[in-house]
């Protein structure tokens, strides 16, 4: 070990090489590094494989090995000080896939691996005090604290910060230190920690000499004493024969006895405990079971898509609401996990993830996992080793599921792919897991199945032209019919202020409930009041870091920002004129349902926003009560709309259709469409067709006309017609530049100059600058320029280089330094 009275530098000795290592850095570096392989790791180092390597004077990081070449660099390199990995983390497909994101989305290789890799795979520096023996144990200069660490190190030589935290029963031990670092009684050392550690557990073993079943009954039949030993052991053997393995804590619960009666047939000599490595996450037996059989329609469809996926790569699957799109995908999965195939099934929201989970366990058992983020890091690591060594076959997740490491992927389902929450916002990379799915199949010459009953316009468009394959369900499953759809106009219901409930839904709702069947509410807003304002002087409640008003929160009695995550206490008076007269202004989730059960005391209500599944399974279990009919009304905002399956509800209320359609953003119309056909089509899944109520002052706006009519074509046209005279996608490719800065002045003109820049370069292809509707966020102003490209790939990439050449240029002006500058390609 290494020591100094700083933090060591990395400039160690050069050891003789003749390989050179291109290593990718969990950072937001502008490019990769090289590192020399030193002999002794010459066989080791490998693509995929991490290794641990020096940055700049006081860091080590563990990198991924991207290449190795003989082809030294023009510059001095540093040695790689460790290989970490045996065999590679990740495969050649994941290092293309990476850099493609990396490329395509204007982020860095590093924040790409960030993204992709499990916490516990990307290790980081620990700080290590070691005591420097010449200071001797004249500890007399030293101050209390000082005192206390400094024997500490004298007994056991090295600590790192969390001991010296417990030491002191502090957090912020770095003054402590400092001083004792410029007193010289330690040195400091940076040691790169492992973080992932396998779960073991005690499982209990019969001594070898009892397998014999004399020498077993010999023991019994003379058992004397300790009659409670005696009915731990019964326990035991009978557990053996049923479970196959028992674990301590299994013998423990069901045998009743205690560790103390379990201690002493150890030290008999009769039982031994083993700790064992067990799996964090349960599976199931691997037993295959799909034993159901298609309706004609969805049979044509199967072979239809298999058909089409012989020419194409990539095939849409376009079926109406209920059709039973997820039947013919099991049917699909069957079919390349026979060839030996990984299949990867993409969902868009965590919450759907636990209804489907169970349904394709019924058919493929303990042959499928799920991957998100809800999972710990070390179950994480478990999973990707499962799905690295092609243990687990297919997989069922949320876009993070894309980087997991597929050894032989032979087909990708995105489920919902219009749904936007396949794009990932913050923090880069700002990518699209349906159309990086796409790119990531090519890479094993594997399949894309994309399906949704609302495809996203860019998707139609690409089937409409052949670049994908196109196939239709336009029936539901067991000859239901599709749901009717009533508009309510709310401008006729005599209620003073925003309409919640009209007569016409409230009686519905009654009428439902007394049918036995159940009703979901649909209201794209959280939270209790989105907005309150002074009755007298018109004063709005706004976030101090944010240029938004705050949203009423009932259950946390608080009012909250949405966009930075603050709350505030409640306001009791005015603090523009001191009134106490408050008014609530529309309305959120908690709102309705407080209603529903002021209304209808007897009904059982429940909610589902992000305020109330926040927990790992909550999702699971409130779809289960649903499920099950232990609620009666569901009010939901969009997480109700995606892909879930009901098999009692026939009535759906959607509050307020004209907050869907009042959004400042060319694909409103289009989002609008889907979100309310969506949710309508958790109406009338089985046994009656169902019913849909909207609300709204709109009723002849030409969406809402295609909603009642589920005329998806009428809608594609309609939009497709506006985008190709605004030139917007699918007629064009359009990267969102977002520019931060705390000081409005200066994102002004730093906006103002990429402009002029941007101008000179890509002429008319630039629209803004212009603050977005929300123009401050977290205390950052904020200022957006939108660049629309035409569709040539091979002048996009061009124009890329250009921006990025012009984000540079500003960022070396001392006064833009601080300015964060953000490209959004393909933003939704």
């Amino acid at each position: 070990m290494s020591t100094s009275n700083t933090i060591p530098e990395f400039d160690l000795p050069i050891a003789k090489t003749s390989f050179y290592a291109e290593v990718i850095l969990p950072l937001a570096l502008p490019t990769t590094y090289t590192y020399a392989v030193p002999e002794n790791f010459a066989g080791k180092v490998q693509t995929g494989c991490r290794v641990e390597v020096g940055l700049g004077k006081n860091k080590r990081y563990a990198g991924i090995v991207k290449s190795i070449s003989n082809n030294q660099p023009p510059y001095q390199t540093k040695p790689i000080l460790n290989v970490l990995d045996e065999e590679p983390v990740i495969y050649p497909q994941q290092l293309q896939l990476w850099n493609w994101i990396s490329n395509y989305y204007m982020c860095s290789e590093g924040e790409v691996m960030a993204a992709a890799l499990p916490a516990h795979f990307k290790l980081s520096s620990e700080t290590i005090l070691v005591f420097n023996e010449e200071y001797g144990d004249d500890f007399a200069d030293l101050n209390n604290d000082e005192y206390i660490v400094a024997e500490a190190l004298l007994i056991k030589n090295q600590l790192n910060l969390s001991e010296v935290q417990q030491l002191l029963d502090i957090t912020h031990v770095y003054p402590v230190i400092k001083n004792l670092i410029d007193k010289k009684v330690c040195v400091v050392w940076e040691e790169l920690s492992e973080r992932y550690k396998s779960k073991k557990e005690n499982f209990v073993i019969l001594n070898p000499q009892y397998d014999n079943e004399d020498a077993l009954a010999d023991l019994l039949n003379n058992w004397t004493k300790a009659p409670k030993q005696m009915e731990l052991l019964l326990a035991y053997l009978h557990l053996i024969k049923t479970a196959g393995e028992v674990t301590q804590p299994e013998l423990l619960k069901k045998s009743g006895a205690t560790a103390a009666q379990l201690k002493g047939l150890v030290e008999k000599n009769i039982l031994f405990i083993e700790k064992r490595s067990v799996d964090r996450i349960k599976s199931l037996p691997k037993a295959m079971d799909v034993d159901f059989d298609l309706s004609a329609a969805q049979q044509k469809t199967l072979d239809e898509v298999q058909q089409s996926l012989v020419g194409k790569n990539c095939c849409l699957l376009h079926g109406v609401t209920g059709s039973g799109k997820t039947q013919v995908y099991i049917k699909l999965i069957e079919s390349y996990y026979n060839k030996g195939k990984q299949v990867l099934y993409l969902l868009p929201e965590i919450a759907l993830t636990a209804q489907m989970i169970r349904r394709l366990q019924t058919h493929f058992g303990g042959n499928i996992a799920i991957y998100h983020s809800k999972f710990s890091n070390n179950e994480r690591v478990e999973l990707w080793n499962k799905i690295r060594s092609g243990e687990t076959r297919i997989v069922l997740g949320a876009r993070s599921a894309l980087f997991l490491p597929f050894k032989e992927l032979g087909l990708i389902v995105v489920d919902e792919e219009h749904d936007g929450s396949f794009k990932q916002y913050e923090p880069a990379p700002r990518y699209n897991a349906r159309d990086a799915a796409v790119y990531y199949a090519s890479l094993f010459d594997a399949k894309v199945l994309l399906g949704s009953a609302t495809p996203s316009v860019e998707t139609y468009f690409n089937a409409q032209k052949g670049k994908y394959g196109l196939v239709e369900l336009n029936e539901r499953y067991g000859g239901m019919l599709l749901p009717t759809i009533e508009m309510i106009d709310t401008r006729k219901v005599a209620q003073k202020g925003k309409v919640m409930l009209s007569p016409q839904l409230k009686e519905a709702i009654e009428k439902t409930v007394a049918n036995n069947r159940q009703v979901i509410l649909f209201q794209n807003r959280r939270g209790y009041s989105p907005y309150l304002i002074c009755g007298t002087c018109g004063y709005l409640p706004q976030c101090k870091n944010c240029d938004v008003t705050l949203t009423l929160h009932k259950y946390s009695n608080k009012m909250h920002c949405h966009y930075c995550g603050t709350m505030y206490p409640k306001l009791i008076e005015c603090p523009a004129c001191g009134t106490v007269t408050w008014i609530e202004k529309n309305f959120g989730t908690e709102k309705i349902e407080e209603m529903i059960e002021t209304e209808f005391p007897s009904l059982r209500v429940a909610r589902m926003d992000i305020d109330s599944v926040r927990g790992k399974t909550a999702h699971d279990t409130l779809i289960k009560l649903f499920e099950q009919q232990r609620i009666d009304v569901l009010v939901g905002t969009q997480m109700v709309v995606k892909g879930l399956d009901f098999e009692k509800v026939s009535l759906v209320g959607i509050l307020d259709a004209d907050g869907l359609l009042s959004f400042a953003d060319f694909r409103v119309n289009e989002r609008a469409f889907q979100l309310m056909e969506q949710v309508s089509g958790r109406a009338g899944r089985k046994d009656e067709q169902g019913k849909v109520l909207i609300q709204t002052t709109q009723v002849n706006h030409p969406v809402l006309q295609f909603v009642q009519q589920h005329d998806y074509k009428k809608m594609y046209e309609y939009e497709l017609e506006n985008r190709c005279q605004f030139f917007y996608p699918p007629f064009s490719r359009i990267i969102k530049i977002t520019l931060k800065h705390k000081v409005k002045e200066v994102v002004d003109e730093i906006a103002d100059k990429l402009t002029a820049a941007l101008h000179r370069d890509l002429n008319d292809f630039v629209v803004g600058p212009a603050a977005p509707v929300v123009g401050r966020v977290r205390n950052q102003y904020l200022m957006e320029l939108l660049i629309k490209l035409p569709l040539d790939m091979k002048k996009i990439g061009q124009y890329k280089k250009v921006i990025k050449n012009h984000f540079n240029l500003l960022l070396t002006e001392q006064r833009f330094k601080s300015v964060v500058m953000i490209a959004d390609v393909d933003a939704q």
